[in-house]
């Protein structure tokens, strides 16, 4: 569908074609609501952002098509700066399985329109003119009058802007290489490697399900002294948990802006709301949005739906972030406290620590715990 062909009116318009935008969509569909869904990019495969780590909860809550799935992943390896000795972890569970994305926003988007989502490809939403929304495409502008706006679009919303709801302050930015690798003896593994001088204010990690390497670093964008690319270029060289892989030379580069600033509080007003990094639903933390992005988007198709069906004034008052925001206290927290590891030698002294049964079942709970996003009441 181009924008000449977008319907004029619908009752539900979404921006962005991730996996928050097409959940929210398709479940509005299948509640028998008419839904445009607008992405700008012209197909699902191109310029994606995640690494597409999926935790336990989220596999056993939601029905991911499980060849879009790679291998589950029961270790995670601490490394301090200076890859000196790791701490190993290892869980009795399937803990993780990296999703293959491509393919998964092609499986989304097939249910979806499966379930009557109307999907323009090349469209961006270009704003709000007086009492319609405004899409453009290769073929120029079409308004779009909808009762209802839901803002996809990332952690930088322009939706938020023209609805007036708050913005994402607090983003780390990251960057990551993809790509094929042969199944080896060792089992799958996450590990992550705890140096401000190479990922300031988070980590660099390496994924190696026996199928694919994820190689990346994330940060604080103005901390990284050669900039997020050379960071990257530099952890790639000795990064850990590739024994005798050899780094292709055609590799995928993904690559974003994360909110880690917690649950915006105005996620809704009277005219639309926002959903997955538009309304910062990532963990402050782990910096993880999968999980939050699909349970945020099932309390918003939710209230979404009351709306349309009751049209009562003010039926999205009850999409509040500020009242689940009050249960991200103690991750906030945290992240403040990574935010002030600013030296390899404050990194490294937190691993004696990890070393000792107190600290392992610490990072048990954070790695391996059954908490999910808070389910809204």
């Amino acid at each position: 569908m181009t924008a000449r062909d977008v319907p004029a009116t619908v009752d539900v318009l979404v921006v962005g074609a991730g996996l928050a935008g097409l959940h929210t969509a398709t479940l509005l569909a299948r509640r028998g609501h008419e839904v445009l869904l607008v992405e700008r990019r012209p197909g699902f495969t191109g310029a994606i952002r995640t690494t597409g780590i999926f935790v336990r909860k989220t596999l056993d809550d939601f029905p991911l098509p499980p060849d879009c799935l790679g291998p589950p992943i029961r270790r995670v390896v601490l490394h301090p700066p200076g890859r000196g000795r790791p701490v190993t972890l290892d869980s009795a569970r399937d803990e993780f399985r990296v999703g293959d994305m491509a393919p998964l926003y092609l499986a989304a988007a097939r249910t979806a329109a499966d379930a009557g989502v109307r999907i323009a490809l090349g469209t961006r939403y270009a704003g709000r003119r007086d009492d319609a929304f405004v899409v453009t495409g290769a073929d120029g502008p079409a308004r779009v009058r909808a009762r209802f706006v839901v803002g996809a679009d990332g952690a930088r919303s322009r939706v938020a802007r023209d609805l007036g709801l708050d913005r994402n302050r607090a983003l780390l930015v990251g960057a990551e290489e993809v790509f094929a690798v042969p199944g080896g003896v060792e089992p799958p593994a996450f590990h992550c490697v705890l140096d401000p001088s190479l990922a300031p204010g988070y980590l660099a990690w390496v994924v190696n399900d026996g199928r694919h390497a994820h190689v990346g670093v994330a940060g604080y964008a103005h901390r990284f002294p050669e900039g997020l690319r050379g960071a990257l270029e530099r952890f790639a060289v000795s990064a850990p948990g590739l024994p005798g892989v050899d780094r292709p030379l055609d590799v995928e580069r993904r690559g974003g802006p994360i909110p880690v600033g917690g649950l915006l509080r105005r996620i809704g007003g009277p005219d639309g709301l926002l959903v997955g990094d538009a309304a910062g639903a990532v963990s402050p933390l782990t910096a993880g949005g999968l999980d939050p992005c699909l349970r945020l988007s099932e309390h918003a198709a939710d209230v979404l739906d009351d709306a349309l069906r009751t049209g009562r004034p003010g039926a999205l008052a009850r999409y509040d972030g500020g009242a689940l925001r009050a249960r991200f206290r103690g991750r906030l927290a945290l992240r403040h406290g990574l935010a002030q590891v600013r030296t390899p030698a404050m990194a490294a002294a937190a691993f004696p620590l990890l070393r000792t049964p107190f600290g392992q079942a610490a990072a048990r709970r954070v790695l391996f715990g059954d908490r999910s996003f808070p389910t809204p009441r």
